[in-house]
Formats: structure tokens, sequence, C-alpha cells
């Protein structure tokens, strides 16, 4: 067998061309390969002449068999022959011609895109910064002290703002109630803003044992279309009310719950600890911003085959997410829920998976272009971290590892030294943010108004998206 390799813009195709009796030890083999399923009469399972099998079937029978096989030679040591050929796309296969005396047919395959880099050393990105303020250290700490506090039962005064309540309501709209307005011994905590607006602020002064009717409208926006907009009275009764307790911040509770004796010694501590997530944050902050820099610098064409195959992969993520954060959900409800489909879901994201493989594609090349290799030292030391986390020595971690889990934390370590070497030769400049603890989160504004929790579940899902993210 020989043949020729044709180097095109985004793929090699290869022709291959089989003598007669190169194609005949093929056609022999796919036989005695397959003789076994033919059962005919006269002669033993796998013991019938080829001739006879083909003189009752045609001549052709085992050509399929024969030139999977041939095929899946040729293609296999076509590229051990030209290790620069790298496949991103399942290969493309034609019979050109099939005569007395040899069989042609081509193979062709998209390849992954050369990249041409621009300038990657040297650049001037903005700086990400990020200050650890007196506040942000008072609000861990009170954070922690929330997580340690306790609801205590109250019955000597009436509900206010922050206490927890338990209430029955039930709600209508012009005298008639509607579905998912009415639950008993609801637990709510006042200032939440998690029922509609007026609702928290018109428990807060009832006391236990009192009804009340309460006067609220719904939102515009509501989510429940037979509501958007509509005055509504909540019968309500309050049964109990249960205020949180905080722990001072002083010395014993110091003691009692963290490894330090003093309060100054605490404070220190969540101080440095802040500190270092906020240097964290901001390096890995600056490596995008770099990255983001070089990838914009550099130039190449992504094939189609490779975009999808990263959206079929986000796709697959964002199913996972979605199971793990929603109790299970399925991707079908999901999108039953929100109104979408598979094909809006990447239609939306073929932009970030286009991002995504160039970013892949640059990164490869930028360690191809800098001979970025992990030494057999860095190795030793990046596996003796993992195994002392996992309470093993780092030989004993290495023994139980595959080839794949080496690979990978080897492709880590790489880009690991790339960033950190691009870094070095990389300007950055900008103005400090404000505070290293302040985060884009949602707002309690945000979260979905409404009385009943029946009616909040379908609003929830279709937040999901972003939240799975």
């Amino acid at each position: 067998m020989v043949y020729n390799t044709n180097r095109q813009k985004g793929s090699v195709k290869f022709d291959f061309t089989v003598p007669k009796a190169e194609w005949e030890e093929e056609i022999n083999s796919a036989y005695i390969k397959t003789r076994g399923k033919y059962n005919i009469s006269g002669f033993r399972r796998g013991h019938a002449p080829r001739k006879f099998i083909e003189s009752l079937y045609g001549p052709t029978v085992f050509f399929d068999d024969a030139f999977n096989a041939c095929a899946s030679k040729a293609y296999a040591k076509a590229l051990e022959e030209n290790a620069d050929v790298l496949p991103v796309d399942e290969p493309k296969v034609d019979i050109e011609s099939f005569g007395e005396n040899e069989l042609k047919f081509s193979i062709e395959v998209t390849v992954k895109p050369e990249v041409t880099l621009g300038q990657y050393k040297g650049l001037t990105v903005p700086k990400a910064e990020y200050k650890v303020t007196d506040k942000d250290v008072e609000d861990d700490i009170n954070r922690s002290l929330q997580a340690k506090s306790r609801l205590v039962e109250i019955t000597d005064r009436a509900a206010q703002d922050g206490d927890t309540v338990t209430i029955d309501y039930s709600g209508s709209v012009d005298g008639v109630k509607f579905n998912g307005g009415t639950a008993e011994k609801q637990e709510l905590t006042l200032g939440s803003h998690s029922f509609i607006p007026g609702f928290e602020e018109q428990v807060v002064g009832m006391k236990i044992g009192e009804s009340k009717d309460l006067h609220v409208k719904f939102p515009d926006d509501y989510h429940a279309e037979d509501l958007k907009g509509k005055d509504a009275v909540f019968a309500v009764t309050l049964h109990g009310v249960k205020f949180r307790e905080v722990p001072s911040l002083d010395d014993r509770f110091v003691k009692d719950t963290t490894a330090f004796e003093t309060v100054d010694e605490y404070r220190s501590d969540v101080r440095k600890r802040l500190t270092e997530n906020a240097e964290r944050r901001a390096d890995n902050e600056n490596k995008n911003n770099m990255m983001e820099a070089i990838v914009a610098n550099a130039t190449v064409e992504i094939p189609e085959c490779m975009v999808n195959s990263e959206l079929d992969y986000m796709l697959q993520d964002f199913e996972y997410r979605l199971a793990y954060m929603y109790g299970g959900m399925k991707l079908d409800d999901y999108f039953k829920y929100t109104g979408s489909s598979r094909e809006d879901f990447k239609k939306d994201r073929k932009a970030d998976a286009e991002k995504s493989v160039k970013m892949r594609l640059v990164v490869e090349a930028l360690v191809k272009a800098e001979k970025i290799e992990p030494t057999e030292e860095e190795l030793s030391t990046k596996l003796g971290e993992i195994a002392t986390a996992s309470g093993k020595t780092a030989e004993e971690y290495r023994a139980g590892m595959s080839e794949h889990q080496l690979g990978h934390i080897k492709s880590d370590l790489t880009v690991e030294k790339l960033l950190q070497e691009l870094s070095a030769a990389t300007v950055f400049e900008g103005k400090a943010k404000k505070s290293a603890t302040k985060e884009t989160t949602a707002s309690s504004s945000a979260k979905p108004k409404t009385a009943p929790k029946t009616t909040a579940k379908k609003s929830t899902a279709k937040t999901a998206d972003k939240d799975a993210k």
C-alpha cells in the first residue's frame, strides 16, 4: 500500500493505492474473521469455503469488512508517519476507484489549526488589586458569629425586624383565594425580603396569637401572570416568634471556637487569611487579563467541528451542575421550565465556546514556542503536595496513578509555568479595587418575590442557568 499526502488549509487528505494482491489478502482476512457467522447447509459453522459463501451471498460479501480493516490500518499508518497531523474530527473516507489491478481511496480529516502568535511579551494590561479593609475583617468575623448563633423562642414582646416568625396565611384577590396563596405554620424571617413587598413589614408589631389582614400589591413583573400588579389581602395569624441570639466576641468565645487565645490573635489571623485570598484573587484576575490580551493578539481559524465539540462539552457540564445544584433536575425539565432548548443553549454560548477553543489553542502554541516543560523535580514536588493532602507518601501516590492522571498533573504544571513566565514579562497597571471581599452576588431584592412557596419553584428554575455556571 502506498499513499500521497495532500495538505490543504484546515485539513489533510491521504490518497491511498492498494495493489490487487494486498487487497486479496484483506478479503481473505475478512473471510477468516467472519466466516463463523454463516450457517450453510452441508458445512459445520465456520468451515464453509470462501468461494462457496461468495457464490451464495455475492462476490462482494466480504468487501465491507475488508475495506474497513484496510482503511483503518492505512489511516493509522499515515498518522504514525505524519506525527504533525493532529485530527480534530472524524475522518471522511471516499472510495475513488476499484479496478481489476488496484483499489484507490482517500481519507480526509480536519486538523488542528495553526496559530499565529502576536505580541505576548512586554504587554501592559489592567492590574487587579484588592485591599482588605477593617470592615472586611469585621464582616468576616460577624459571619462567623452568625454561624454560631441560635434561635431563641420568646413570648413577651411583639415581632420585630430580624425575628423568625411562624404564621398561617391565606391570600385572596377580590375576595377569591388563589392557588398557592395559603400555608400553615410557615416560618418567615422578617426583613429577608423573601415575600412580596409590604408583607413582612406589616407582620412587624404583631403579637403571638394575633390575626391581621395584610394589604399588599403584587409587583408588575411578578412571575404569575394572573397576579401581576393585583391588589391582594392576606389573612395572617402569628403563632410564634424567635430571635437570633448571636454570641459576643470575647476571649472566651475565641478560645472555645478557634485555635487562638485572644480576640486580637483571632482578628489578626482573619486579616491574614483575607489578605491571602485577596492576593490569590488578584493574581488569578491579572493572569486572566494577560491571557485575554495575548489571545486577542493571536490569529487562528477555528474549525466549526471544534466549536461544536466544545458546545457539547459545555452542555454536558451544565447538565451535571444542574442536577447537583437543583436536586437532580433533568436538562429537559430545565428547558421546559425556561421555554428554551438545546439549540438555544448552544446558540447563546457559541461565542463563549469559540473563545474557549481559541484560548486552548493559543496556550498550546505558547507552550511550544517557549518550550515549557515541568522538570522531574517540579513534578515530584507537586505530587508530594497532593500526596500529603491525601495522607500518602509521594511514592505511594504515584504508584497508584494512571498515566492519564499523571498526564493531567503534568499539563497543569506546564500551564502554571507558562503563566509565571508570561506574568514576569508583563506590566500590570491600574487602580486598586475597593474591597477584597466585595463579590458580584445576587442581592435579596433579586430573589423571586412571593408569598406562597409553591409559586416560587418555577421562578427559581429560570435562574438555574446562571447559578449553575
